[in-house]
């Protein structure tokens, strides 16, 4: 089979798989109080949720629509579907799903790749996980891993409550208080002191129907000394309607304890992704970021770690590529608040056809993280006269004993390096795939290919294959 170089050849068609919206309950577009409460009601929220959300509305209505990104004029909440679902509970056997939603699930990958290679799945359509399981042995080590509305009201109800967007509180932009508001579904996993997950958790979200949103809320406690790799996959059809994604991560890592967060995102361009995560890590505790964003029309994503006690660590490595009709607003905060903590930011942007890729970094340094370091390293490949790339550093630096660094680099594919290589017999488009290829390895090496299944030939092919 002939190996695809050009952006234009790759084929996008199991990810643009729809299905009929039939036995389905669909909210009404918009966002009230009353429908606020009517998602309440299917959630069967106890008491302190139900005013939560009303909380967050009342705040997602006092704060301005940002002005400082990407234009987002094309989003309109009054035609948004806030919660849609299809007529099934969640299941733990994939006989049991419906086989409309079981047959996207096959075509990108999900049971095959729980079968060889994850320790547990979960699978969200639209507002609600339609399956979830988790491996026998992995259970039995005491690893909790369920969806956000059993541990809400289950045995873990009250360290959902203690927990639950207290690193990203409602009132922190418009959008985490829309979330507050809205959010259905997304898992929950709670990893006991000293247990070490040796293979990966993932969650798969997919959002099938067009005009709504998908809100999902994802909390993970790493205790202390423990180790986990937690896996996050995102897709949906291409609609000409607006879509948006507005979901939240919280990641709570222990003492000593080490999480890996990797993100594949492949949201079809009608979607706005304004979606928020953030990492709260302890003393000797480490994240990692590992983030691929190669969809939606408009994004704005900046996970960031506040590095809390003695010791702490935080690593983010991201690839994002931006192809025509996209603005892709990227990046990562590091807030160092206790001494002796590093971070490091290692990323690559790609654009084409017009795309528009900017990386923003914001790295804290507050009087009490003495002895720490911080290093910022962004390059970005512009593949043609009409796309642009941006790079927005800051910092502040409340400390004088610290060592911060940050290097940027913009720029274009060399015409000698491609001539080189065509001076070997290599095809002009294929030196030129090779180079992009080359450009993003550092970061694409670290993406769990092995992993993410459904993901992994979209990545090879958009590193090879962004030639303009």
């Amino acid at each position: 089979m002939k190996e695809k170089t050009w952006v234009e050849d790759v084929n996008r068609s199991i990810y643009d798989v729809k299905n009929e919206e039939k036995d389905v309950y669909r909210l009404k577009a918009g966002l009230t109080p009353e429908i606020v409460s009517q998602i309440s009601d299917e959630k069967h929220d106890p008491q302190w949720m139900r005013e939560f959300r009303q909380k967050s509305l009342q705040i997602y209505n006092e704060i301005p629509v940002p002005d400082w990104g990407p234009s987002i004029e094309g989003l309109n909440m009054d035609k948004i579907a806030t919660y849609v679902r299809t007529n099934t509970n969640m299941k733990a056997n994939w006989e049991d799903v419906p086989e409309d939603i079981k047959k996207t699930f096959d075509l990108l990958g999900i049971p095959q790749a729980e079968r060889e290679s994850l320790a547990g799945v979960g699978a969200q359509y639209d507002s609600e996980l339609v399956y979830h399981n988790v491996k026998a042995e992995v259970a039995a080590q005491g690893v909790v891993y369920t969806d956000m509305e059993s541990a809400l009201t289950g045995e873990y109800a009250d360290m959902v409550k203690s927990h639950f967007m207290k690193l990203v509180p409602p009132r922190d932009h418009k959008f985490a208080a829309l979330h507050g508001a809205v959010w259905s579904g997304g898992s929950f996993v709670y990893v006991p002191p000293g247990v070490k997950v040796d293979i990966p958790l993932q969650s798969y979200f997919r959002l099938n129907a067009p005009g709504a949103g998908q809100f999902e809320h994802t909390l993970i406690i790493v205790d202390e000394g423990a180790d986990l790799h937690f896996i996050e996959g995102c897709s949906a059809p291409k609609y000409n309607v607006a879509n948006l994604h507005a979901g939240c991560v919280e990641l709570f890592v222990g003492k000593n304890a080490r999480l890996r967060y990797s993100t594949i995102e492949n949201w079809s361009k009608n979607m706005y992704n304004l979606n928020t995560k953030r990492a709260r890590v302890e003393a000797g505790g480490k994240i990692e970021w590992v983030s691929g964003s190669f969809g939606s029309h408009v994004s704005y994503l900046y996970p960031m770690s506040v590095l809390a006690g003695d010791g702490a660590r935080a690593e983010f490595t991201g690839v994002t590529f931006a192809g025509k009709g996209q603005n892709l607003d990227t990046g990562a905060k590091m807030m160092h608040l206790a001494p002796n903590t590093s971070s490091y930011m290692n990323t690559r942007s790609i654009s084409k056809g017009g795309g528009i890729s900017t990386f923003r970094s914001s790295v804290t340094v507050m009087p009490k993280a003495k002895h720490s370091k911080s290093s910022v390293s962004c390059q970005s490949l512009m593949l043609d006269r009409i796309s642009r790339s941006d790079t927005i550093p800051a910092m502040d630096i409340r400390t004088s004993d610290a060592d911060i660094g940050h290097e940027a680099k913009i720029g274009r594919i060399s015409d000698d390096a491609v001539f080189y290589l065509m001076s070997r017999g290599i095809p002009e488009d294929e030196a030129r795939a090779m180079i992009v290829s080359g450009f993003a390895d550092n970061v694409s090496k670290e993406l769990p290919v092995e992993y993410a299944v459904e993901m992994n030939n979209l990545i090879r092919l958009e590193m090879k294959g962004s030639i303009g």
